[in-house]
């Protein structure tokens, strides 16, 4: 019998955990027939000294587009550039061959500003943190 050993690593060398993806994504791409690339997208609010005030960073992958982070500097919120933001990932999205897009929030985040864009729940983690939810939502574009 082989003898195996497991190690618990808090700070992981970089160069394993892309031995772990690069096996991960090589059997995906023998299991599917879509290859299991996923595709950086950035949109940015700039102000006149070309400063970033707000941006949405996300990724595209088996035609899905996954926003990972929205931002709007605090003096420019509720003026709608979360909402331009979110229209043109929306838009940037469909161009590449997305149909669909899924996000996640927390209850102190922005839930209602995602459900007034049509964004739909599907899954809730209960206290994530503690004393709060943490939130799952997909939407057809």
């Amino acid at each position: 019998m082989v003898h195996l050993k497991f190690t618990v690593e808090d700070h992981p060398d970089p160069e394993d955990i892309r031995t772990v993806i690069g096996k991960i994504l090589d059997y995906n791409n023998n299991s599917q027939k879509q290859e299991d690339i996923a595709y950086p997208l950035a949109i940015w609010i700039r102000d006149p000294n070309d400063e970033i005030v707000g941006g949405l960073v996300g990724k595209i992958h088996w035609g899905w587009l996954f926003i990972s982070h929205l931002w709007v500097a605090e003096d420019l919120r509720s003026q709608g550039y979360g909402r331009r933001l979110i229209l043109k990932a929306e838009e940037a999205a469909r161009v590449r061959g997305c149909g669909h897009v899924y996000l996640d929030t927390f209850s102190f985040q922005s839930l209602g500003f995602y459900e007034r864009l049509g964004y739909k729940i599907f899954g809730v983690l209960e206290d994530f943190p503690q004393g709060h939810k943490r939130y799952f939502l997909q939407k057809e574009i």
